[in-house]
């Protein structure tokens, strides 16, 4: 009869011994188990329960040929090759002799993570699988699979160990590295109840798909102008949300040498969050769709941005401040000597001055006790300090595109070399100032302007510039979205993050919105300071848009019944009348709360013109020159300005 110990203590790691077999080479396992041809494999006299079992507990296949089939890995094996040198210890062994119960323990990213099983190895296990569900945040009832496949890898290569450089190196915050996997295919992985619905087909060119996916019993939306990239982009979106996995270009393409120079006071990620990036994107798209009711025909465009305000963690609690479109500028025989013209028509600059038109709205609001409290500012303790934001107010920028200038300067399917040593032809040109063209779409170094320009010279003929949208934001990363005016009132005002729809690629557009001057800008009066905001691509991006640039732009700002809608060429409205976001307009709401606001120095009468009054802003101009000087000692040209005259319009009488 076939004798078997009972004591089970000395037997946990054993692996039954097997009869004498034939002197042949051993098996592709190296446990002895072959056998000669012809003959069939003895089997162990004992089997003991778990062994020879997969990780779901089903005997392991085998092939016609008995060759075993690939399996999935276990978790010990799984997380041993994302945390290399990991230590498991025995913590406990409490139970009967004959039903032991052991506990172990494993320390990752140092957290400790317990599990308990009827052996060691079962304990192991459990440890193993509560570490990797903590790492990869998987939701309950999810399926523990390995991230990569298990058949053909080559542990003797180096792309483990790059990886999870990469990782260490993006995962500053808490999202992780980009999975390899595609998004829908990790999604019917990691949750059972996945399903896709198309409820829309009839969209707009950029997203006339719109793909509902359910997972978690949670819907998430996703748009794009095919089925298959809306059903990406809802993917996404559901793991970005569930599982706090993102698959933005920030998490592998923000090169090593800007993110060691990157000081952030509080230690947190370069990167928005996925599920806020995509909130804001969401909110600007809806505001769009909804103010451009009865208004059709002017709801066709290249480029679309926004502002939206938060005011805490929670998007419910957020509001759209600014909507506008636009690409072109003003043509040079429509400058305007009185302040009256918009020069500037690009859906990002027009935003900003929606912003401001909304500042001076809310400081309007102190002018009497009744409405201060509801203003966002809060009134300065002593006279002749400034206004501030009250605590939590942050502004967010949405554009659907990458700004134009040097952001857009590259290739979005060419492998870029910026992670390494940038051979790139075009190198040398990489952060230079740029300007936008009249009467038409693009930018072109200021070094190959014709340097300084005048009034006579452009009513001549000689084609107005105006510097590109991605200088633009590096000013106010600088300077604050305020405006001189208003910082002669209020604190600067940075945005906090910048999301893109399309063309993010993070090199650059770090490098575009303030990384090329973060090493030559110095001596800022305070309270101005170099901004650093944070950057972000939406899951359902935008594609391409081919169609030729309209020469109108919208804009709506918060408060407002309807839209405004301005004639790029002229730089007024359709009905030529004079926009409410021109200087003039702002102009003579200065001068109203000058004279009226509170705590701060009170001037009943403006004396001087437009460029008088914010040449007389000290600390702006300062800090405004500092930045000039900075691009000069970079070596990337210098600020173009418009002709001195526009700026020499006094008060409307």
């Amino acid at each position: 009869m076939l004798q078997v110990n009972r004591n089970p203590a000395p037997e946990i790691f054993k692996v039954p011994r097997t009869p004498e077999k034939s002197p042949v080479n051993p098996g592709p396992h190296g446990h002895g188990n072959s056998f000669s041809s012809g003959s069939p494999p003895v089997k162990s006299p004992v089997k003991r329960s778990g062994e020879n079992l997969s990780a779901s507990g089903s005997p392991r296949k085998k092939r016609k040929n008995g060759e075993q089939l690939p399996q999935p890995k276990n978790p010990v094996a799984l997380l041993n090759e994302l945390r290399q040198g990991l230590t498991y210890t025995l913590e406990a062994q409490t139970g009967p002799v004959h039903a032991p119960l052991f506990t172990i323990s494993v320390e990752v990213d140092g957290q400790t993570y317990t599990g308990q099983g009827r052996s060691k190895k079962m304990a192991r296990l459990a440890a193993a699988e509560a570490a990797l569900r903590s790492f990869i945040q998987l939701k309950d009832g999810a399926i523990l699979s390995p991230l990569k496949p298990t058949n053909n890898v080559d542990f003797t290569s180096d792309e483990h160990i790059e990886n999870e450089m990469m990782r260490r190196m993006s995962a500053v915050g808490s999202q992780k590295a980009i999975p390899e996997k595609g998004p829908v295919m990790l999604l019917y992985e990691l949750f059972n109840d996945v399903k896709f619905e198309c409820v829309s087909s009839d969209g707009h060119q950029h997203s006339r798909f719109k793909m509902i996916a359910t997972a978690n019993n949670t819907n998430f939306e996703g748009t794009g102008p095919s089925k298959k990239l809306a059903k990406n982009a809802a993917a996404k979106a559901a793991l970005a949300a569930l599982c706090n996995i993102s698959y933005s270009p920030m998490q592998a393409q923000l090169p090593k040498s800007t993110i060691a120079s990157i000081n952030y006071s509080d230690k947190e990620c370069p990167e928005l969050a996925q599920t806020i990036a995509d909130g804001i994107g969401k909110l600007v798209l809806q505001k769009f769709t909804e103010i451009m009711v009865g208004h059709e025909v002017y709801s066709r465009r290249k480029v679309l941005a926004g502002i939206v305000m938060t005011c805490g963690p929670d998007l419910a609690q957020a509001k759209v401040i600014s909507v506008s479109t636009g690409t072109k500028c003003v043509n040079g025989e429509y400058i305007s000597v009185s302040g009256s013209a918009v020069n500037d028509c690009h859906a990002e600059i027009v935003s900003r001055r929606c912003l401001v038109d909304y500042l001076y709205g809310q400081l309007m609001m102190h002018l009497t006790d009744e409405t201060a409290s509801d203003s966002i500012f809060v009134r300065p303790l002593k006279s002749g300090e400034l206004y501030q934001l009250r605590e939590n107010v942050q502004f967010h920028l949405y554009i659907n595109t990458a700004p134009c200038g040097d952001a857009r300067i590259f290739s979005p399917h060419e492998e870029d070399a910026t992670l390494g040593i940038d051979k790139h032809p075009n190198r040398k040109a990489r952060g230079q100032l740029r300007t936008k063209i009249e009467s038409g779409e693009g930018t072109i170094p200021v070094k190959n302007s014709d340097g300084i320009q005048t009034w006579d010279g452009v009513l001549q003929g000689q084609r107005l510039l105006t510097m590109s949208c991605s200088d633009k934001i590096a000013k106010w990363n600088v300077l604050g979205v305020q405006g001189a005016l208003l910082a002669s009132i209020i604190q600067p005002i940075y945005l906090t993050s910048i999301v893109l729809g399309s063309l993010l690629h993070p090199a650059h557009m770090y490098r575009a919105v303030c990384g090329r001057i973060e090493n030559s800008i110095q001596n800022l009066p305070p309270p101005y300071q170099l901004n650093r905001p944070k950057l972000a691509l939406v899951t359902s991006s935008e594609m391409r848009n081919p169609i030729k640039a309209p020469n109108f732009s919208i804009n709506w700002t918060f408060g407002n019944a309807e839209v405004e809608i301005i004639n790029s060429i002229t730089g007024k409205t359709i009905h030529n009348k004079i926009s409410r976001i021109t200087k003039q307009s702002f102009f003579a709401r200065y001068a109203k709360l000058i004279s009226q606001l509170p705590l701060i120095e009170k001037r009943h009468a403006i004396d001087c013109d437009y460029g008088e009054m914010k040449a007389s802003v000290k600390e702006y101009q300062v800090a405004k020159q500092e930045l000039f000087t900075a691009f000069k000692r970079e070596d990337l040209g210098h600020w173009l300005k418009k002709p001195i005259e526009q700026n020499q319009f006094s008060l409307p009488q």
